[in-house]
């Protein structure tokens, strides 16, 4: 597989990705620091996310819509109000990418829904990530496929049938080169539950590039998960966790980062 001009397979180096996220906390100018740390760690690429509050939810005060999980970060807060405080402004995207890619950095999104691979499209990414919550959005991967670009697929939640529809559906929709990674949707998850003995499996099981998007705190279970054949470890990455955030609690920081490339 091939990203811009990286190479993916157990004879390269893992492809790291800094997953920004929320960890700009609405600031374009905490945003574009988030670029420049992230490069300079060693970082082969950053991720964004693409949508928007309204596009991704409703503003709904029944419980169905608030997060309810005794162990989560977000406990008690509506999806809304969580998807406000973390979404990128689209207008922000442009000037992410080419600070990016004047970096030596690529720069690519995970679209959450069909309006923002129209949107990515535009601005000519590298390649799409489908997140583990639209891994069953079939029409979204179809979209994505039929861009002709790398795809890749985190796995959190799906079943070995969901995973399958996703991957036959980029194959009848045109995409050539995609991977999968290994994934436990939990914020953080912990290590014991990461299961990384996933990665082997899919990688047969799918005969394509396997990874990692990884919750854990720290560094470890990516490791870990190389050791086992991970060719993609996705981080989600800040400048300090003390400045807070909706991802900063398992997300890495900069001298982390430079450790695991």
């Amino acid at each position: 597989m091939k990203i811009g001009k990286y190479s993916i397979s157990l004879k390269s180096k893992p492809f790291i990705v800094a997953e920004m996220s929320g960890n700009h906390n609405q600031s374009l100018d905490r945003a574009l620091k988030i670029v420049e740390a992230a490069a300079k760690s060693g970082a082969h690429a950053l991720k964004l996310q693409t949508y928007t509050a309204d596009t991704i939810t409703i503003d709904a005060k029944n419980s169905d819509f608030f997060i309810n999980d005794q162990e989560s970060l977000w406990k008690g807060r509506s999806l809304y109000d969580l998807y406000e405080a973390a979404y990128t402004p689209w207008e922000w995207h442009e000037k992410i990418i080419k600070r990016s890619n004047e970096l030596g950095m690529l720069c690519f999104s995970s679209p959450f829904d069909e309006t923002a691979v129209d949107f990515l499209e535009k601005l000519e990414v590298p390649a799409y990530k489908i997140a583990s919550y639209e891994n069953i959005h079939l029409p979204l991967i179809k979209k994505v496929a039929q861009t002709g670009k790398p795809v890749i697929i985190s796995t959190g939640l799906a079943s070995k049938t969901e995973i399958n529809d996703a991957v036959l559906t980029l194959k009848n929709s045109g995409c050539k080169e995609y991977a999968l990674l290994k994934c436990t949707s939990s914020y953080p998850a912990l290590p014991e539950n990461s299961n990384i003995l996933t990665i082997p499996d899919l990688r047969k099981n799918f005969n394509c590039e396997v990874g990692l998007s990884d919750h854990t705190i720290g560094i470890g279970t990516a490791l870990s998960a190389i050791s086992h054949g991970a060719t993609i470890v996705e981080k989600h990455f800040t400048l300090d966790r003390n400045d807070g955030g909706v991802d900063s609690s398992f997300s890495i920081e900069p001298e982390e980062m430079k450790i695991l490339v």
